[in-house]
């Protein structure tokens, strides 16, 4: 039995993957989706095929495309218990110079026809089909693949603690740096959110994520095989794709809040939308924040709440709200089972207040914690306060223990006047207001307050945008007039990353 996915073995009928075409946000035509389908045992063989070429690797780089041959590669490298690399196949060429050369992995998974940048051009390439591998890796013969049951044993002697993934960071700070996850850092967040979320083999999960990163690979395509249920990725977002599989037995979706803007932005005008949504067991978004007026206008047209999560690369998942609980917008719910969170002051004394003011930084220890930066031992121990993880992310803590974030340490919060505020909160209170339409809170230098309230507003009509004094009225009608911005400024466009979240070093800029 496999360690990490049971269903392997045990349920070798039952549907695992299946994957639109990406670039399409439609699914292809029907003789084309079962080509891009696998059962359980269909992807235990295409996988156990691949691993037996992998004996021998150090770690493997997996260029991961919305394809089922990046989920094919990452299982295959965890049954022949190989690190993976995921990479982000729009990364720029230094970037990826950069994590290649970090990484050094013996070779790289992808796609036939699959085109590699330079970057690549020295690391030993094997393409893979769902049936197994199109090429061979020097020094394996064709015997190998004659040794089925080799992966299995590889997987089923791991050790908990050996690498299973290396995700890079975004690197917004210097050289993205390289998470080593652990096999027991996936199984505790996976089973933890089983226990958050109810989450069965039954489940159906929607999703159009990409795949060089925790939400979409661990949480979108490990997930849902941890638990023998089954994964429908979309290839490429949309609302039609959307709608057509959670109508046709789709019961969980996973996104983004771009993603849940757009579907937001979609319901006035899109009936089977709303009836496809509101059949859903669970709609859960992740990565940033959802903001407060997409939660209210995705309520109002199907039923359902949009349940948020909180977690890191370093960490996986550490909050999230649960599944028989009152969802609250704003929150990302209750520390998961095993977990232990806390916040605390710059000089690192614990805030025991639960009264949804005090703000502190996270911080976390647990089982779902990474092992070290790669080659980075200094930034592994600048890391941790003793056992505790330093996230960087400020928040505060209501009275039930549920936790609301409020920004980074590092660009979120903000010290005007005496008081220590989170850039969050206010967003979210401007994005109550109906002319506007994205919203991003920084600060910035003053010479009496410390630093000054700034809100950079997309406004709802650009040729009529709520004034400066108009939105820091409305704020601080709703939160306290020592949080109104002093200074406001229109924009076309936030500027966001490829998981959407805003990219506030680029307004600092």
């Amino acid at each position: 039995m496999s360690s990490l996915f049971p269903a392997l073995s045990e349920r070798p009928d039952r549907p695992a993957l299946r994957f639109g075409e990406p670039g399409r946000s439609g699914a292809p035509d029907p003789s084309a989706e079962r080509d891009r389908a696998l059962t359980y045992g269909e992807l235990g063989a295409a996988a156990g095929a691949v691993a037996t070429r992998l004996a021998g690797a150090d770690r493997v780089a997996v260029w991961a495309t919305p394809t089922l041959e990046t989920a094919v590669a990452v299982v295959a490298a965890l049954l022949a218990g190989v690190p993976a690399v995921p990479l982000n196949p729009k990364t720029g060429e230094r970037e990826l110079t950069h994590i290649v050369t970090d990484s050094r992995p013996s070779l790289v998974l992808a796609a036939p026809g699959d085109e590699l940048p330079a970057p690549l051009a020295g690391v030993p390439r094997l393409d893979l089909a769902p049936d197994g591998p199109a090429g061979r890796l020097p020094g394996h013969g064709q015997e190998a693949t004659d040794r089925q049951d080799a992966p299995q044993r590889a997987e089923d002697a791991q050790d908990p603690e050996a690498p299973a993934l290396i995700v890079y960071t975004s690197g917004t700070t210097g050289p993205p740096k390289g998470v080593v996850l652990s096999r027991r850092a996936i199984a505790a967040s996976l089973d933890a959110l089983e226990d958050a979320w109810a989450w069965t083999s039954d489940d159906v999960l929607v999703h159009a994520l990409p795949l060089f990163h925790v939400h979409g690979l661990i949480l979108g395509v490990l997930g849902p095989l941890r638990r023998g249920g089954s994964v429908r990725h979309l290839g490429r977002f949309g609302a039609e794709g959307v709608t057509r599989e959670l109508a046709s037995g789709g019961t969980m979706l996973f996104g983004v809040p771009t993603m849940y803007h757009r579907l937001a932005e979609a319901l006035p005008e899109d009936a089977e939308l709303a009836k496809a949504l509101s059949g859903a067991r669970l709609l859960v978004s992740g990565s940033a924040a959802l903001p407060l007026h997409d939660h209210e206008r995705i309520s109002a047209a199907t039923g359902r709440r949009v349940i948020e999560r909180y977690g890191m690369t370093e960490t996986l998942m550490n909050t999230s709200v649960r599944v028989d609980a009152e969802p609250r917008p704003g929150s990302v719910g209750v520390p998961l089972r095993g977990v232990d969170l806390r916040l605390v002051e710059e000089d690192g004394t614990e805030i025991t207040a639960y009264d949804g003011e005090t703000v502190g930084e996270i911080q976390v220890r647990g089982p779902n914690l990474f092992t070290e930066y790669l080659n980075r031992p200094d930034a592994t121990a600048a890391a941790f306060d003793g056992t505790w993880f330093r996230t960087g992310d400020m928040a505060v803590r209501d009275a039930d223990g549920s936790v609301r974030i409020v920004g980074r340490k590092a660009t979120d919060l903000i010290k005007s006047g005496g008081y220590k505020i989170g850039a969050g909160e206010i967003e979210n209170a401007l994005l109550d207001h109906p002319g506007v339409r994205e919203a991003a809170v920084t600060g910035e230098p003053d010479p009496d307050l410390g630093e000054r309230i700034v809100a950079w507003v997309v406004p709802a009509d650009p040729g009529n945008p709520p004034g400066a004094e108009e939105l820091a009225d409305h704020v601080a009608a709703q939160l306290a007039p020592h949080k109104r911005p002093r200074v406001v400024r229109h924009l076309d466009a936030l500027p966001r990353n490829d998981m959407g979240k805003i990219m506030k070093r680029a307004l600092d800029a």
